[in-house]
């Protein structure tokens, strides 16, 4: 499964979208809990300007591990790109809310719109990934 992975990432990385896409779509059928090959399929996506695919794909994976930090940044960048234009993200009645419930304030993590202006977060991939595309 790993060797998929990594070969998926390497497709990806170089452009590769339609052998990405094939690699990280034989994983989660080996696998159809692996959230990190769903994550990985939300990647081609947005690569393919799909940006409501890669938010499906995204909120997908965080039902499966809701601590999956590039599932979730993914997800809102997307739903707020999708607000931006003026569209309803799809919301799957399954999917957990973007916005921690009242009890879990204290483990929630900031976000860029949570962070102090000083003091953003250092941008990761997916930030970059994401800047590059706007």
């Amino acid at each position: 499964m790993i060797e998929l992975m990594l070969e998926a990432e390497r497709a990806l990385a170089v452009g590769l979208l339609d052998q990405a896409e094939r690699l990280y779509a034989q994983v989660v059928a080996a696998d159809p809990r692996n959230a990190i090959a769903i994550v990985g399929l939300a990647r081609v996506a947005l690569e393919r300007d799909d940006q409501r695919g890669a938010y499906v794909l995204a909120r997908r994976a965080l039902v499966l591990d809701p601590d999956n930090p590039a599932a979730s940044h993914l997800s809102r960048r997307m739903a707020e790109i999708m607000a931006g234009r003026g569209e309803i993200p799809p919301d799957d009645p399954g999917t957990p809310a973007l916005q921690p419930r009242d009890g879990d304030q204290a483990t929630a993590r900031p976000t860029h719109a949570d962070a102090p202006p000083d003091r953003a977060p250092a941008p990761g991939m997916l930030d970059r990934l994401l800047r590059r595309r706007r």
